[in-house]
């Protein structure tokens, strides 16, 4: 085996410019284009497949728990927003609104929507009469839009494309269980398919989606040191339900309010794969979510029986279940390399007339540059087991790095260190007061994550105020 690392000059560093490292990987890779509006991107085909993946695996998962697909409109009347008074005041600032319709003034404005609870509500206060109509489980696959000051590409847009469940079930422990399913599925996309560890836990008070009871997130850490969350359930209680009439006569005849709870992950993953995984060459896809998990450059392709072979083998590939690609255009060996090294494919099948003669392909993983030989005949088995490989060696990674990079915090001065120059999560206890984590965002730019799941208390004091303290508490910088 060889290892080969070159350099595509395309890109820039990441060391030397991480930003815009990210904004060449999106735009070389041919992921996105930017539109005419600041904030609304346009998905490119390769862009888009992989949202697809991501779509197909979270479809599957949601219909194995029974859960439905709808659509809800896609816009909200002013005065239906405004019902949920905490929900509003969490989302105003963020809301385009419609005000004109052809040429006439609309007297009751429509917003665009942020998200589509009140819209699910109202329609929940229709349908739900009897313990009977429980539960509801309902996702929707959609677009939403924020009015964002800043935007970038994936991570934060003006719109951007999403899932969002939302559910009503008859009892408190039904809806927190929906709750904790639907993270651990989440959880469970990271490890199986985008190959991220997400750190999930408890957000604190102050992190809580804009009329939940509490929100559970998934947190994933990016290589200069950056968490991002990457998607959120949450449990509602009756809140929505008595805002908006939702009600059922229960079993004994009572009547009384459905408990709910929403929940969601968006393209801001495609993001998240990107700056987990990505290196100076481009993008590096884990092969469970790459479109094109591998690509067949024939070398020398004008000799005899080199594109013929190329295509057999993409065929039986794809007869097991590959997602392959043979390139047969006329670009040098060398401009294919570093065009499918930069779009992330996870292995690289290279035929040339020398390997026709001896019977073999030469391999190459995306993921560490390690080239092999493999036999012709063990061609399905043997790529089937590198893709395999691949997956695994690109979680165990991204593990160990945030493994490497989460500190222990037990006096507030190590802060500065674990978060400026060690870079990461850390972690600390809280004695649950919001002025020592706003103290911890004024002086270092740094938020509370999660308070993750499993985690004992391991001192007796909040290293920022020194009073007693119970929680665990994840604290690092974000996008």
């Amino acid at each position: 085996m060889s290892k080969v690392n070159v350099k595509i000059d395309a890109i820039t560093a990441r060391d030397e410019d991480y930003a815009r490292w990210y904004t060449d990987v999106c735009r070389k890779a041919e992921l996105m284009d930017y539109s005419s509006v600041k904030g609304f991107i346009i998905y490119r085909p390769y862009g888009y497949a992989i949202w697809e993946q991501i779509q197909a695996y979270l479809d599957r998962r949601f219909k194995e728990t029974g859960h439905e697909n709808v659509y809800m409109p896609l816009v909200i009347p002013e005065s239906l927003f405004q019902k949920e008074k905490d929900h509003v005041e969490g989302f105003a600032p963020e809301t385009l609104t419609a005000t004109l319709g052809g040429d006439e003034k609309i007297n009751d404005p429509l917003i665009i929507r942020p998200t589509s609870e009140v819209l699910f509500c109202e329609h929940f206060s229709k349908i739900v009469k009897s313990h009977r109509d429980l539960p509801i489980l309902y996702n929707q696959w959609c677009s939403v839009v924020r009015w964002e000051k800043t935007t970038r590409p994936f991570l934060r847009g003006a719109e951007f494309l999403w899932q969002e469940g939302h559910t009503l079930h008859s009892s408190e422990i039904e809806a927190r269980h929906e709750t904790l399913q639907m993270l651990q599925i989440y959880n469970e996309m990271g490890r199986d398919l985008l190959a991220i560890p997400f750190v999930s836990g408890r957000k604190t008070e102050a992190e809580k989606f804009a009329g939940a009871l509490e929100t559970y997130g998934i947190e994933a850490l990016m290589h200069d040191g950056k968490a991002l969350q990457s998607g959120t359930t949450h449990y509602f209680g009756t809140g929505f339900a008595e805002a908006f009439d939702i009600a059922y006569q229960d079993e004994d005849n009572k009547l009384t309010h459905p408990h709910q709870t929403s929940w969601g992950v968006s393209t801001r993953l495609i993001g998240a794969l990107i700056m987990v995984h990505g290196d100076d060459n481009g993008l590096v896809l884990p092969p469970e979510v790459a479109p094109i998990q591998v690509v067949i450059v024939p070398i020398q392709q004008t000799k005899a029986g080199v594109l013929a072979k190329a295509r057999e083998v993409v065929s039986r590939l794809e007869a097991i279940g590959i997602r392959s690609k043979l390139d047969e255009s006329d670009r040098s060996p060398g401009w294919k390399f570093s065009e499918w090294e930069m779009k992330g494919v996870p292995l690289r099948l290279e035929i040339g007339p020398r390997d026709l003669k001896n019977g073999v392909v030469l391999s190459a993983k995306r993921n560490d540059g390690v080239k092999a030989q493999i036999e012709d005949e063990n061609i399905e088995v043997e790529v089937a087991a590198l893709l395999k490989q691949i997956q695994s060696e690109m979680y165990e990674k991204a593990a160990n790095f945030v493994e490497e990079h989460t500190t222990t915090i037990y006096k507030y001065e190590d802060l500065d260190y674990a978060l400026n120059e060690k870079t990461g999560y850390a972690k600390m206890m809280w004695c649950e007061d919001q002025v020592c984590i706003d103290k911890i965002k004024d002086e270092h730019a740094a938020t509370a994550r999660v308070m993750p799941f499993d985690e004992q208390p391991f001192a007796d004091t909040c290293p920022v105020c020194e009073q007693k303290a119970s929680k665990v508490v994840l604290v690092a910088k974000a996008y």
